[in-house]
């Protein structure tokens, strides 16, 4: 009997469907993070304002967090959507993928707890780094195992790959900003906004 009958098969709507729930999950978690201070039943107004303005860095730790898993997500199904053979080793890669995600979500926290310290964002950009370029590799690799549709025209792979290659860049650059200037490395990440519209131009046809 032929090897191939022994090879594990899963259909990609279910792979999808899993990943789902893993992204919803990983979202999740990521707001139990925050810490919302214990008030006091007779707090002053303007205690109040205090304690709502100490919870800044926490609030804008999320907010990039929640872009950035969301983006994943975005991401991730523009790459599945054109993905149209399921291969073991395509499964593997994404469950790893799934992985990074629900620590990026862990990773979150320490952000959130220690904002002032470079390690906890080195920590956090190499955790999205490493994600990405994942999710790059995998479609790369789906590409060159003929797993994406024959339609797709090859400057489509072409964006496709330089339009995924935007955040780790971005987040490789931001590790780097961090030893200059700390507070300019926590918005280094807006600029994946002005890159992926110009990419999106660039490769629209």
């Amino acid at each position: 009997m032929s090897s191939k009958a022994f090879t594990p098969k899963i259909k990609l709507e279910h792979i999808v469907t899993f990943s789902d729930a893993v992204f919803a999950f990983a979202l999740t978690l990521m707001a139990l993070t925050v810490d919302i201070p214990d008030l006091e039943m007779n707090l002053s107004e303007q205690g109040l304002t205090e304690k709502l303005y100490e919870m800044i860095p926490q609030v804008e730790s999320y907010i990039l967090s929640f872009f950035i898993i969301a983006l994943f997500w975005v991401s991730y199904h523009q790459v599945f959507n054109h993905i149209r053979k399921s291969y073991i080793s395509i499964v593997y890669l994404n469950l790893v993928f799934l992985l990074l995600i629900t620590i990026l979500s862990i990773s979150t926290s320490l952000v959130i707890s220690f904002d002032k310290y470079q390690i906890s964002y080195l920590i956090y950009y190499s955790v999205v780094v490493i994600t990405s370029a994942l999710l790059l590799l995998i479609w790369w690799y789906a590409i060159r195992i003929d797993a994406v549709s024959e339609k797709i025209h090859p400057f489509f792979k072409k964006g496709m790959l330089v339009q995924l290659g935007i955040i780790p860049i971005v987040f490789s650059l931001a590790m780097i900003m961090s030893f200059i200037n700390l507070n300019v490395a926590q918005y280094f990440w807006l600029i994946i906004i002005p890159a992926s519209m110009y990419v999106r131009q660039k490769f629209k046809h």
